[in-house]
Order: C-alpha cells, then sequence, then structure tokens
C-alpha cells in the first residue's frame, strides 16, 4: 500500500520537526516536503504533488488562506488541512472558502491529527471537535464562490480584488485593507482578469457597473 505524502507549511520549525516524527511513525504516511512560508508552501506543493499538505495560517508573505487558495487554482485535487491556535470561527470560515477541507486546533490530540489527516485524504471534511458545532451549519449553507462570465467562477477574495481595483484603489492600498501582500493581492488580480478576460483598469471598471458593485453616476476615480 502506498504511503500517504505529506506537506507540511508552518514558519516554526521545531513544530514541523514535531509533526514530522509524528507523521512518519504512521505506517500509511510520510512527509515528503516542508515549507517555512506560503509561497514556499506553492512552490514544494507543484514540486512534490503531495496528498495532504498541513497548512498553518498565519505565515509570512502570504498567509495559509491565500497559499491555500493558490495551490487549489493549480492542483484541484490536493487536500488541505489547517493546523493553527485560531479558534475564531471567521479564520475557518477564510480557509474552507480558499478550498481548506479540514481545520484543527494545534492543542489537539496528535491522535485527532492523524484522525484529520486520514479522513481529509479520503474525501472526507474535516472540523476540530471544540469548533464544530458553532460553525458546520453556516458553511454549509454560505455562499463561497462569485459567478463569473462564461461559466467561470471568481473566488470571494478576487471578487473582492476586482471590487476595490473599480473603486480605484491600488495593489498597495486593497493590500493594506485586507491585510495581505501586494503580491498576494497581484496574484488575486492576474486571476480574476484571466478569467474574465479584463486587459484593462477600465474594462474592470464595466464589469464592475454591470455587477451592480458601483452606482452607474459613481466617479470613477483615477
Amino acid at each position: 500500500m502506498s504511503k500517504l505524502r505529506i506537506l507540511l507549511a508552518d514558519d516554526h520549525t521545531i513544530l514541523r520537526e514535531g509533526l514530522k516524527l509524528l507523521i512518519d511513525a504512521q505506517p500509511d504516511m510520510a512527509v515528503v516536503a516542508q515549507a517555512d512560508s506560503g509561497e514556499a508552501a506553492v512552490q514544494q506543493a507543484q514540486s512534490c504533488r503531495p496528498d495532504v499538505i498541513i497548512m498553518d495560517v498565519a505565515m509570512p508573505e502570504m498567509g495559509g488562506a491565500e497559499a491555500t487558495a493558490a495551490i487549489k487554482e493549480l492542483l484541484p485535487d490536493v487536500r488541505v488541512l489547517a493546523l493553527t491556535r485560531h479558534s475564531d470561527p471567521g479564520y475557518l470560515r477564510r480557509l474552507f472558502q480558499a478550498g481548506a477541507t479540514g481545520y484543527v486546533l494545534k492543542k489537539t490530540a496528535a491522535d485527532e491529527l492523524i484522525n484529520a489527516i486520514r479522513s481529509v485524504a479520503t474525501g472526507g471534511v474535516y472540523v476540530d471537535p471544540a469548533l464544530a458545532a458553532n460553525v458546520v451549519e453556516h458553511l454549509s449553507a454560505e455562499t463561497i464562490s462569485v459567478p463569473a462570465a462564461d461559466g467561470k467562477v471568481l473566488s470571494p477574495r478576487e471578487a473582492e480584488v476586482l471590487r476595490l481595483i473599480a473603486w480605484g484603489q491600488s495593489n498597495k492600498e486593497i493590500a493594506a485593507a485586507l491585510g495581505l501582500s501586494v503580491k498576494t493581492i497581484e496574484y488575486y488580480k492576474a486571476n480574476a482578469t484571466e478569467k474574465l478576460g479584463l486587459p484593462s483598469r477600465t474594462a474592470i471598471v464595466r464589469y464592475a457597473l454591470a455587477q451592480g458593485w458601483l452606482q452607474a453616476d459613481e466617479e470613477i476615480r483615477s
């Protein structure tokens, strides 16, 4: 039986090494790569094609949600399990919207983490028991995509970035408003404009008007 290939993405070396020891001790799992940032996680995912990525939420340069969205865009079949200290349901919703299918708190027992990895690897959805009762019902009813042209779909973040561009904000201003890096904003902008075939800011504004994101008589700022 082939082992599950696991990528660890966390900026804390000691935590990664501890997780590696735990996972490599399982008969059906093996850590094949590690990453200490969101960007490194995207690169490693493309290189080693893991079955499951254990993804920290807060990492340098590109956070876990942004890295998850980028990876799912490139490798739709990869399963992402968020592992974090954040128990706020808002973080969970953000990771699930980005494409994760599991969310585990770092205080969770080791055997529960192993169960979570096996669950998402086989196509299941896993939410830490400490959070499940409060958020699963809300998540299941939440719209997590935005219709685009020709049957394509914009992610919520792609739509949000386009809307802010149409309102006249620069990439730097959008990054500051959303708490993301400029590079991450550029990534969302490029994805969205490619999906919609929008070659310029003027085209973005016209699309925003058509979607009802702007008032028709609103002054378009340069």
